[in-house]
């Protein structure tokens, strides 16, 4: 009766504590989960949640410099092979499936299980949660660590950085819309708000995109390090799955 009682209880706790980081926003989880982390000599170069394969490199956005759209085939769909590493339970790759698959009723991208293409998404349990932006050559690494990482709206952020897009409130115009308060940010984390020379395709900014950053990203003393502008009153940071304007975006960019 004790043993049940207290595997009773560690089961308890498994769901508190999934509950508690499921009302998180997707950058609260990212930022939770990239916390302090060390990662191994393998991994690339990580800028929150954004992976290069040199600290140089980030200074140049690759969808600009280089192209990284996945390409289409001629039947009009855009199909991208993945991987998803072992490690991961049932339910987790029930989880990372579902956010692959999500993209499938809103657009042309398809993701299909890997055969023998040459360029995909490795799809593994890193540390922490990050993305190369567009697409690489060979296998690209997209870590959603089985701590912190894994959720719809994290899967969505990750491959939409994969697709090609930047976290919103990088976007070249966003001093309009946004206002970063640099005061309230951690030391050594001010390169996470730069700007970066985005394609906007001529849409709307959007606050309610699963790739904003919420009001107290990287704050040092809970006060926003984020204040919309001119109205300071608007949310933004809290989507739970990709907003429409996410998936306008997606279909402009990839002509579906």
């Amino acid at each position: 009766m004790a043993v049940k009682c207290i595997l009773g209880l560690v089961v308890l706790m498994a769901v508190s504590a999934w509950a508690e980081e499921e009302a998180l926003t997707t950058s609260e989880l990212i930022e939770r989960a990239n916390r302090d982390v060390v990662r191994s000599p393998d991994e690339p170069y990580v800028e929150d949640d954004v992976a290069y394969d040199s600290e140089a490199e980030r200074n140049a956005d690759p969808c600009v410099s280089y192209g990284c759209m996945w390409p289409k085939s001629s039947d009009g769909k855009v199909y991208i092979a993945y991987v998803i590493s072992r490690v991961y339970s049932p339910r987790e790759v029930s989880i990372i499936e579902r956010g692959l698959q999500s993209f499938h009723s809103v657009s042309c991208l398809r993701f299909v299980k890997r055969s023998n293409q040459r360029d995909f998404l490795n799809i593994q349990s890193l540390n922490g949660c990050y993305s190369y932006i567009g697409r690489r050559n060979n296998g690209q690494n997209l870590s959603l660590q089985r701590s912190g990482c894994v959720y719809h709206h994290t899967v969505q952020h990750e491959v939409l950085h994969a697709l090609g897009f930047h976290h919103e409130q990088k976007r070249s115009d966003r001093d309009q819309y946004i206002r970063v308060v640099l005061e309230n940010v951690i030391s050594g984390m001010e390169h996470n708000f730069d700007k970066v020379n985005t394609l906007n395709q001529g849409t709307a900014y959007d606050y309610g995109s699963v790739m904003h950053y919420s009001k107290y990203a990287f704050s040092k003393n809970n006060q926003p390090t984020l204040v919309a502008i001119p109205d300071p009153n608007v949310q933004f940071g809290v989507a739970s799955e990709m907003s429409q304007m996410d998936i306008f975006r997606l279909n402009r960019l990839y002509n579906c």
